[in-house]
């Protein structure tokens, strides 16, 4: 993996990458899947990270 994004926090990560606003189109329809998909995109790839980050937006991970 190229970590591209190494030493950069996760907004900085999501504006680089340009996927800003559809990240927060997802976060803000509740779309968990999309939110997730784009973390990992921009190399959030740690699932207690991953949870963290939903958790702060105010949202659930589907059991």
């Amino acid at each position: 993996m190229d970590f591209k994004y190494k030493g950069m926090t996760v907004n900085e990560r999501l504006y680089v990458s340009g996927l800003m606003d559809a990240f927060d189109k997802a976060a803000k329809e509740e779309d968990i899947e999309r939110v997730i998909e784009i973390l990992k995109k921009v190399e959030i790839t740690d699932e207690s990270a991953i949870r963290e980050i939903l958790k702060e937006l105010g949202l659930t991970e589907k059991n």
